[in-house]
């Protein structure tokens, strides 16, 4: 449908359509009495025809019910609305949507049924039209309904539940996760609450900042002294020991070659580098000292020696006297190193204190900064300082348990902190560890390259017990592999290998110059055998330490079938023999043949166990039946059974049987 907004539309407003209506209907009445009387329509009729049609288009698709209105308001419009109808046909006809976009909105929300609004039916060549028809709904037939069962509307009900349902489950959890987050933020509040205020947390900081800064300035200021005192002292004793040493191998060649030379038959050799007067002089000064030594284990009432197991380490009246006035000095110096610094900078326990106020009021952040790695390194300048004077081979050494920085950081690390965050382990555990890997070792090891005589049975005693004390005692850390002590257990091997190799010196005489046993040849021979067995001992003693296979290869390969079983293979089978023998099996540990069960003993004994079964079997042939039993004895310990029960078959000596638990 169309609507026209004519110029007196515009002006008349709805109130008088009826009375235009009204009008319309009169003319149209008498209009259609004049039709009766003739069949050709007047102008009168046509104009009415107009009128009306301009009405119904200007009344929006319907007709007005009432028509009793008169219309008086149309007349005055009448002229202008004819004589614009063309233009107002041209210019005001607009579309209105509205009627069929409110059914579609309608039939959308609706879904099922749409309301048809009425719809006028004007026909003009009928009178009847000037009466509005009545609006009646209708069907749309645009619009298909789907087919709907009981299944389907459960189907999706049951689907649209589920949907609900895990909407919901999302948003159980989003509450949840808040609810989480609530008691969290919670918890922080009321942590922070509890803590110091922001502004003491800053002071400290900052305070604990600027020690540790002027901490490390003071050390590093003082490295360089420390370095230079610590040398100095290494120096002092490196040269002592040369000393010895040197002495040591002279006198050793020097009695060597005089002694080759008698036999030559040249009482007074002259080649050789030094006079013979000099020699013999030399000679004289080692023999007064091996005569002071006799006496003085005469006195003591040490009857278990022989000559040439002294390691011959005495030093003269001023040469200990010039030693210990340098080392006097250099123990002077180093107690001035820090005389010029507080406390709080060179005592270690105030240090410790200082870490242990930082860990006690934020142990989260002490452990994030990892102080328990910093403290050995900053700790090590202020240790090697009080181990300046600290000599490990000397026989009355202090224990490292026993000095004041060991007693502070051991308080230190198993101080417990109550406060302390939850952690299993307490990271300071390893302090203590980590300074004996870092400091103590490395000093040791540099001590047993250029200091320890592996021939001094003193010096060997005391760095087996501290090695023994540092390993066994757990004072290393068992987390991580020990670089310190393989670097310091290689070290002792490398110096026990070039002690055999040096010091290690049996001659071999005829036997008329050796059987008579007060004759230079036949005692300088013994002193080289009791010095090598010395060796052994000294070597064995590392059992436990040292891996075995080493030691194993140092002691019965090296020096007992290179060097000792010489001299026991030309030593006829007796007491002395039997003596030698029985020191030898005395150096080998009982660990060794603990678990040897076949009856054989270990490989790099076979051959003195054959040396000790040629012993047995003269000793028994020649009715020496005491020392036959002490020899089998003797292979009885080191397990060479198989052996052992040969020789008793062999010789029906069924009352030894006992001796292998048969």
């Amino acid at each position: 449908p169309r609507t026209g907004n004519s110029k007196g539309a515009h002006e008349g407003a709805e109130e008088k359509g009826d009375e235009s209506y009204s009008s319309l209907s009169e003319d149209y009445n008498s209009s259609e009495s004049e039709n009766e009387s003739s069949h050709i329509p007047s102008a009168a009729r046509i104009e009415a025809a107009r009128r009306k049609r301009h009405l119904a288009r200007t009344q929006a698709d319907y007709l007005p019910l009432d028509v009793s209105k008169s219309h008086q308001g149309s007349g005055r419009r009448e002229g202008s609305d004819l004589e614009s109808e063309d233009e107002s046909d041209m210019k005001n006809l607009n579309f209105v949507p509205k009627l069929r976009t409110l059914r579609q909105r309608m039939a959308e929300h609706i879904g099922e049924f749409v309301l048809l609004l009425p719809v006028v039916v004007e026909t003009y060549g009928d009178a009847s039209l000037h009466k509005s028809q009545p609006a009646k709904p209708k069907f749309d037939p645009s619009v298909s309904l789907p087919p709907m069962n009981l299944e389907i509307v459960k189907k999706r009900l049951t689907e649209r539940i589920t949907s609900l349902q895990d909407v919901h489950r999302a948003h159980q959890r989003e509450y949840e996760k808040y609810m989480e987050d609530i008691e969290s933020s919670k918890m922080t509040v009321q942590e922070l609450e509890k803590s110091s205020d922001a502004a003491l947390n800053y002071k400290f900081y900052r305070a604990m900042k600027t020690y540790v800064e002027n901490l490390i300035n003071c050390l590093n200021e003082k490295l360089k002294y420390i370095n230079e005192l610590e040398l100095a002292v290494h120096v002092l004793l490196q040269q002592r020991s040369m000393t010895v040493l040197k002495r040591r191998q002279d006198e050793l060649k020097n009695e060597s070659a005089y002694i080759q030379h008698l036999i030559g038959g040249n009482d007074k050799p002259t080649n050789g580098g030094l006079e013979g007067d000099e020699k013999t002089q030399l000679l004289e000064v080692c023999e007064h000292r091996r005569t002071c030594r006799r006496q003085v284990r005469e006195c003591s009432g040490e009857a278990d020696h022989h000559e040439g197991m002294s390691s011959d380490d005495e030093l003269s009246l001023p040469e200990v006297k010039e030693f210990q006035k340098s080392r006097d000095n250099v123990l002077e110096d180093s107690r001035k190193v820090f005389e010029d610094v507080h406390a709080d900078f060179c005592d270690i326990r105030k240090i410790l204190l200082k870490f242990q106020e930082w860990k006690e009021k934020f142990p989260d952040s002490y452990c994030d900064a990892y102080i328990s790695f910093c403290l050995p390194k900053i700790l090590n300048p202020l240790i090697r300082v009080q181990l300046i004077s600290w000599n490990p081979l000397e026989e009355n050494f202090t224990e490292l348990k026993e000095m004041p920085w060991f007693r502070a950081i051991e308080e230190f690390s198993d101080a417990k902190n109550t406060h302390e965050s939850k952690r299993d382990d307490d990271p300071d555990q390893e302090v203590l560890p980590r300074v004996v890997e870092k400091t103590i070792l490395p000093k040791i090891t540099g001590i047993v390259r250029f200091v320890w005589d592996p021939l001094s049975t003193s010096q060997t005693k005391s760095l087996v017990q501290l090695c023994n004390h540092i390993f066994e005692k757990q004072v290393l850390s068992k987390n991580e592999c020990s670089r310190g002590k393989e670097d310091l257990m290689n070290m002792v091997v490398l110096r026990m290998k070039k002690s055999i190799e040096e010091d290690v010196f049996i001659p071999l005489y005829p036997k008329s110059t050796v059987e008579d046993k007060s004759s230079l040849c036949s005692k300088f021979q013994e002193r080289r055998f009791w010095s090598a067995v010395k060796l052994l001992s000294n070597v064995l003693l590392w059992d436990g330490i040292v891996q075995e296979d080493t030691l194993r290869d140092l002691g019965l390969s090296k020096l007992l079938n290179r060097y000792l079983l010489l001299i026991l293979l030309n030593t006829p089978p007796g007491p002395d023999n039997t003596e030698k023998c029985n020191k030898v099996v005395a150096c080998l540990p009982e660990r060794w043949f603990q678990d040897l069960k076949s009856g054989s003993t270990l490989p790099e004994l076979r051959n003195f166990c054959q040396h000790l079964l040629r012993c047995a079997r003269t000793l028994h042939k020649n009715n020496h039946s005491d020392e036959t039993k002490e020899v089998v004895l003797l292979l009885v310990k080191v397990k060479a059974l198989h052996i052992v029960e040969d020789f008793i078959e062999e010789n029906k000596l069924e009352h030894l049987k006992s001796m292998i638990g048969k």
